[in-house]
């Protein structure tokens, strides 16, 4: 199933027009700093604002077509929305939310399918609480349970997790990773967080000032210079690892990237497991030779692709490690000192890396 996207709207000094398309399976991310454009993407596909001008396409069923005079109320549309503020019926206990998802789907009930979800999101032991009684990660997972009780069209998540605290945060990413791994409807993921996006998604959509500035794999768009410098502002690279050991005596783990090994904080990960890691530019050294009696544990064989000149006093320089690619942000003087050139063979020094689920 997959949803196609082309809105233009106008509201103040603002304007949108965007034009991209997501589909199952796996979570497409829509990425943007606050004021992109992300959150009136996203009322409006639900139906809770008219763009002046448009088509939304999901799963054959056209929702809006402005060239036709077709508006279909935000009701019929058969989508399931999260937001941040879960928005739960304060005066409901928590299976009665969950019905309510359920009968919005206009289908006979099934509750084989309310005991698969509530087992799903890990929600049997707060059926009969009330919302006010639950934690910010409980109520966000009890609203997600209600849209996925609707059999809805498409999953949009606007920006679930940006009032949750870390703790709250690391709570809900597991249940999010089971929705993204059985879930066989298209999920739009909205967030301004590269820690969640890098963690969830597999493709990304990058909008800037209202508009689609790049689109592709999460893999692809993340080591893509032209966005590190640009309005997205894009921190580093987002690479996919395989656990290849366990240093308990030392509470680290090593991760093959491309041949080569990673070592990071002891991970509770199987061997052979994948993860993502993200790695912001401006954690990366470069050395033109392998460097002795320093703190560093990850230095990793590159060549260098381009450099490309940044912001302020810095080089942008993609690297490339087998078939990963990596980012590095140094000053211009380094650069120039280090002479570095396209097709040199090189050494990344990785001071810090985030590891996160797959």
């Amino acid at each position: 199933m997959s949803a196609e996207i082309s809105i233009s709207h106008t509201r103040g000094a603002f304007h949108l027009d965007a034009n991209f398309g997501f589909s199952a399976p796996g979570v497409t991310a829509l990425f943007g700093h606050s004021g992109a454009g992300k959150s009136t993407i996203i009322h409006a596909i639900a139906g809770l604002i008219r763009p002046d001008e448009g088509k939304i396409v999901i799963g054959g069923k056209a929702l809006l077509d402005s060239a036709q005079g077709l508006c279909v109320p935000a009701p019929k549309r058969r989508l399931g929305v999260v937001f941040q503020d879960a928005r739960l019926f304060p005066h409901l206990n928590v299976k009665t939310n969950l019905l309510y998802g359920q009968r919005r789907a206009n289908e006979k009930p099934n509750p084989g399918e309310t005991e698969r979800v509530v087992t799903l999101l890990g929600l049997a032991q707060l059926l009969e609480r009330k919302p006010r009684t639950l934690s910010g990660g409980e109520r966000s997972r009890v609203a997600l349970g209600r849209a996925l009780l609707m059999h809805p069209r498409a999953l949009l998540l606007d920006e679930p997790l940006a009032a949750l605290d870390t703790a709250r945060k690391n709570e809900i990413l597991p249940y999010l990773e089971r929705v993204r791994d059985e879930s066989k409807i298209p999920i739009l993921y909205v967030s301004h967080s590269m820690d969640e996006v890098a963690r969830l998604a597999d493709r990304i959509i990058v909008l800037h000032e209202g508009r689609v500035i790049a689109e592709g794999s999460l893999f692809d768009v993340t080591s893509n210079l032209d966005l590190i410098n640009g309005g997205a502002q894009l921190p580093g690279s987002v690479l996919e690892a395989v656990v290849s050991g366990h240093d308990q005596a030392h509470a680290l783990s090593e991760l093959s990237v491309s041949g080569e090994t990673l070592v990071v904080p002891a991970l509770n990960r199987n061997i052979g497991e994948k993860v993502r890691l993200r790695i912001d530019a401006q954690d990366v050294m470069l050395a033109l030779s392998k460097p002795d009696g320093i703190s560093a544990n990850n230095v990793l064989p590159a060549s260098i692709s381009e450099v490309r000149t940044g912001e302020g006093p810095y080089e942008d320089v993609l690297l490339n490690l087998g078939e990963a690619r990596l980012i590095a942000r140094i000053t211009r003087r380094s650069a120039e000192r280090l002479k570095l050139k396209k097709g040199q063979k090189i050494f990344a020094v990785i001071k810090s890396v985030t590891v996160g689920g797959r």
